[in-house]
């Protein structure tokens, strides 16, 4: 068999390599044994600085939570006092202004619409009771309560629509606890 030559136009495809292998090759290849202990050395130095970073780190802390507890800051009143700077915060905003200043006017607005409203019932009613539908609807009313309680042996004197309703409703009142009265009183017999 022929030695094959590896060329440019080579016939065989090309396989696909995995890249960390390739870039370990390259490292290795590409770095010389005096730059590798270099690079340990500083790897070492670094791994040295962080652990003392991590020792300061804890201690300042601690520290910190020793102030905290001399001072009497709890968590609580930390949540507190975040919670009081975000309603702050959020109260002084520009978005929370213009809501509350809409939400003012729409208020007012509404107030307003619903007091035009009642005014606008009380003279509708006003307008209705002075209409002429009305007053011979309370002249019929007055009329056949007047005959009633002339049949029923009542003063003659029928007086306003007002007052013969005041007194249908203070006749109803009384009826009521009669008639249970009488209901039980006649049980008992």
């Amino acid at each position: 068999m022929e030695p094959r030559q590896q060329g440019l136009l080579d016939k065989e495809p090309l396989k696909e390599v995995d890249e960390d292998m390739v870039s370990e090759v390259d490292l290795n290849n590409t770095v010389t044994e005096e730059e590798r202990e270099e690079m340990e050395n500083e790897l070492t130095k670094l791994e040295e600085e962080i652990a003392t970073l991590k020792q300061v780190l804890a201690s300042k802390e601690k520290r910190h939570l020793e102030l905290k507890q001399i001072l009497g800051i709890t968590p609580l009143s930390e949540l507190r006092q975040n919670f009081s700077k975000s309603w702050y915060d959020m109260q002084t905003s520009t978005a929370y202004k213009k809501t509350s200043e809409t939400l003012t006017t729409a208020g007012q607005r509404t107030s307003t619409a619903f007091s035009n409203l009642g005014t606008t019932i009380t003279r509708k009613f006003g307008d209705m009771r002075n209409s002429p539908s009305f007053k011979s609807f309370e002249e019929k009313v007055e009329s056949t309560v007047s005959n009633i309680k002339s049949k029923v042996g009542g003063t003659g004197g029928a007086g306003s629509f007002e007052e013969v309703l005041s007194s249908a409703a203070h006749a109803s009142a009384q009826d009521t606890p009669t008639n249970n009265v009488t209901e039980s009183s006649e049980r008992s017999c």
